[in-house]
């Protein structure tokens, strides 16, 4: 399997998520016990024994002064686990097109970006020439931009739909399948060749009770065969991993839709 959508971060940024998820049963109506609260090893150990060939340490900054020292975090976890997938973030700041140039360079093989988490807007003229950047270099990345678990002040398909029309060719990875405006985001995919939708926490029974993807979508899964990947969101799930693989393959579309979706798509991209 590829799994497109797996976080790995340092330890003191790995505890704020944790804690993050650990308060959020009041808001959300239901707990969110985390899964796989071990330590590194564990995880990516896990990982491999899942039969997971290739992964990534999606990380995001919160605030100024943060990216850079997370890409640089996530070269050095790459350098000693080879499975993982060069992973880099940014955040709207002067220095951001510079450090992403260099992470480009240096050969990430995917972003991250938490338009939720990170309370910014995707058209903040310090991303321009990030955004600029990133579709020169045909560097795809996975952004959380649906209003789910979640909204936030710049969440919605709105943004993202303006940025395409800005950047056609960006390649973007929709976390969550843009839950849970799912339709608004098939919708982008349709229009533009260069989105994709992962299929991070979505069908299972979890997400289901807070967002279920409307069984009518379904046909358009298969028209889009080719650009949905698998994702988990390991280690911060709240159930196990075969949850997610089960939630994907009991669709009923098919093996040879399985197959792309589990398998080779994510190969394709990475």
């Amino acid at each position: 399997m590829v799994d497109i959508h797996t976080h790995f971060m340092p330890h003191n940024v790995l505890a704020k998520v944790w804690g993050y998820f650990d308060a959020v049963e009041p808001r959300l109506g239901q707990p969110w016990p985390i899964e796989y609260r071990t330590e590194e090893d564990a995880r990516t150990q896990r990982l491999r024994a899942y039969g997971v060939e290739r992964f990534t340490s999606l990380l995001y900054p919160h605030k100024p002064g943060m990216a850079q020292w997370l890409n640089g975090w996530a070269g050095e976890f790459a350098d000693r686990t080879p499975d993982c997938v060069r992973t880099g973030t940014f955040y709207p700041e002067a220095e951001a097109a510079s450090y992403v140039r260099t992470a480009i360079d240096d050969g990430v093989g995917i972003f991250k970006c938490h338009v939720q988490v990170g309370d910014y807007d995707v058209h903040d003229p310090p991303l321009d020439d990030v955004w600029g950047a990133i579709q020169d270099a045909d560097v795809p990345v996975v952004i959380h931009c649906g209003s789910g678990p979640e909204p936030g002040r710049f969440t919605g398909p709105d943004p993202v739909d303006a940025l395409m029309r800005r950047f056609p060719r960006l390649p973007l990875v929709i976390a969550h399948m843009g839950m849970p405006e799912y339709g608004r985001f098939l919708d982008l995919a349709d229009r533009y060749e260069s989105v994709r939708l992962d299929t991070t926490m979505v069908f299972t029974a979890f997400t289901e009770r807070l967002a279920p993807f409307p069984v009518g979508l379904r046909p358009r899964l298969l028209d889009l065969q080719k650009r949905i990947l698998f994702g988990s969101d390991f280690p911060n799930i709240p159930y196990p991993y075969a949850d997610a693989l089960r939630a994907v393959m009991e669709l009923g579309l098919g093996d040879d839709w399985a197959r792309d979706v589990v398998r080779e798509n994510g190969r394709g991209l990475v």
